[in-house]
């Protein structure tokens, strides 16, 4: 089965946080139990500037997986592309440019 990025000779290539695969698990299962504690003090009627602090605590573990993603998508996947074709890189650069711009927007 192909996909638009990939020709139909190629192989999917493999995503390019698989290196980091385990420490990105592991922070989002942090962030899991973080947010079922959130949950749970607004369930328990919590001070609101508490449960504010919290959901603080969870945006910032959120982003800090996201520049993770982002910085192995760069090292790996756009350094891949510009190596192979710089019209795939160009392509790569147009799809970070679009998931810093989601990424970033509060």
């Amino acid at each position: 089965m192909t996909t638009a990025r990939h020709h139909a000779t190629r192989e999917p290539a493999p995503p390019g946080y698989t290196g980091h695969k385990p420490d990105h698990l592991a922070r989002l299962h942090k962030i899991e139990g973080q947010t079922r504690g959130v949950t749970r003090m607004v369930a328990d009627d919590r001070y609101c500037i508490d449960v504010l602090t919290q959901i603080s605590a969870v945006t910032h573990a959120l982003h800090q997986v996201a520049l993770g993603l982002l910085e192995d998508h760069i090292r790996h996947c756009i350094t891949t592309a510009a190596r192979a074709d710089p019209a795939h890189a160009e392509e790569k650069l147009d799809e970070l440019t679009l998931a810093l711009h989601r990424t970033l927007r509060l």
